[in-house]
Order: C-alpha cells, then structure tokens, then sequence
C-alpha cells in the first residue's frame, strides 16, 4: 500500500483507539452496586468561583463496597464537594462529619439497574456511531486521493479492506465493554 494510505489509516486506527477510551470512561461514571472514584469523574464543584473536577479536589478511598470517603485536598471546600455530589446526577445523599465526606450508595433496585443498562447501550451506540464515522472519512479521503489521482485503486481497496477489518474489531471491543458493564449492573 501506498504511503498516503498507511496514514489515513493510521490516523483512523488511533481515533478508533480513542472511541474505545472514551466509552470505558463513559461506562465508569454508570453507577453500580460498587462504590468507584470513577463515578465522582463527571462531578464539578464550584470552586472559588471556578467549575472544577472534583477528583482534582479531594482523595478517594473505598472501605467497604458500596461506601466512598472523599478526603478534599482544602477544608474550605468540604461544603461545595458535599454539594456538588449531592446535586450530581448520582441519586446519593452523602454526609460530612467536618472533615471527610461519607457516600453511602444505596442498594441499585431492579428498575434502576436496567435504567443504568438503557444508558450503558446508548453510550455504546454512541461509540459504534462514532468509529462508522471515522471509517466514513478515512474512505472519502483514500476516495478522493484515487480521484486526484495521487494512488492507484488497488492501493485503495486493500486500504478499505483493512479500514473494515479495523472497524469491526473496534466495534467488538466496545460491545465486550458493554456486556461487561450489564453484567456488573446486574450483579446483586
């Protein structure tokens, strides 16, 4: 293959690696029966007038399954934290003892796990979305590099094979991610 092709499909293949990276950061904010400092990752806490993550704020520490200590770095920030989670979108009431924030995570009901299932299938939807779109510029561009004439269409083919083979690998490492999310959801 040619040496304009190698690199449309390089720059696919690293794009496609990083679709994979983002969906196993989406799935860790989806809520399970364990207590993860991932699920804090999308939690921002008004800081001194500054919107900023909260595990850049505080320490995480797990001493049992379905509790999380969250240790903030600054004192003064032990209200905005206990805020912040409390207001999240994580359905936790956490408390705070003047020092340390306790978050006990409820025990996930039925409904609620398969809740968690229709948002784990829709961030991987998500995902397969966005590598068909990867895929569909890497082609146009080998398409429109044959059309300028700048690589032979035997060059181009091969390329798309390989385009296709790269895609449905990506496709299947994020549906495993997926099967194993729901079967953390769904574990008692």
């Amino acid at each position: 293959m040619s040496e304009q092709v190698d690199e449309i499909l390089l720059e696919a293949e690293e794009k496609m690696e990083k679709a994979i990276e983002v969906a196993r950061e989406e799935f860790g904010t989806i809520r399970t029966g364990r207590a993860n400092p991932s699920m804090f990752s999308k939690v921002m806490v008004d800081y001194y007038g500054t919107l900023t993550p909260v595990n850049q704020l505080a320490s995480f520490a797990s001493p049992e399954a379905r509790m999380m200590i969250v240790t903030p770095y600054d004192k003064g920030s032990l209200a905005a934290i206990e805020k912040a989670i409390r207001d999240s979108d994580l359905g936790v009431n956490p408390t705070n003892d003047g020092s340390i924030i306790r978050v006990v995570l409820p025990t996930l009901t039925e409904d609620r796990r398969k809740e968690y299932i229709k948002v784990a299938r829709q961030k991987a939807e998500d995902a397969r979305i966005s590598v068909r779109n990867i895929r569909r510029h890497a082609k146009e561009a080998m398409e429109k590099m044959v059309k300028d004439h700048e690589v032979g269409e035997d060059d181009v083919k091969r390329g798309e094979k390989h385009l296709e083979d790269a895609t449905h690998k990506t496709v299947a490492h994020i549906d495993d991610i997926l099967k194993h999310k729901e079967a953390e959801l769904l574990e008692v």
